[in-house]
């Protein structure tokens, strides 16, 4: 998507927004593995599929949605992984050098999945 209009933009904000609020009222309320677990909702994904429909129309729709939803699922592993990561490093490393490594090591993985979807597929 080289461009995007600003009400698809205003959507992806405001439904991330929520889904970010819902999360954090959730783990409050019931407990960080409930929150955990509304954290992990798609908020990104939606808001983009829901928005694609704004910025684009015929097969180029279909086909804008097909290539958005086949990244959704790559990203959707690799945030398995790191949270996977994450529930190693947090406890043995603290919250606070587990984080900083557990974002570096997810920029790692994004950048290493990038490059070999980009360039070699």
């Amino acid at each position: 998507m080289a461009e995007i209009s600003i009400s698809a933009a205003l959507i992806r904000f405001i439904l991330g927004g929520t889904a970010v609020l819902v999360a954090t009222i959730v783990a409050k309320k019931l407990g960080e593995r409930a929150g955990g677990i509304f954290a992990a909702f798609p908020a990104v994904y939606l808001a983009a599929i829901l928005t694609t429909k704004l910025d684009f129309h015929g097969e180029e729709l279909i086909s804008q949605s097909v290539i958005l939803s086949k990244g959704a699922m790559i990203g959707m592993g690799i945030n398995i992984f790191i949270a996977i990561i994450a529930g190693y490093l947090l406890p043995k490393q603290g919250w606070k050098v587990g984080l900083v490594q557990t974002v570096l090591c997810w920029l790692g993985v994004s950048t290493a999945v990038v490059f070999i979807t980009s360039y070699l597929f």
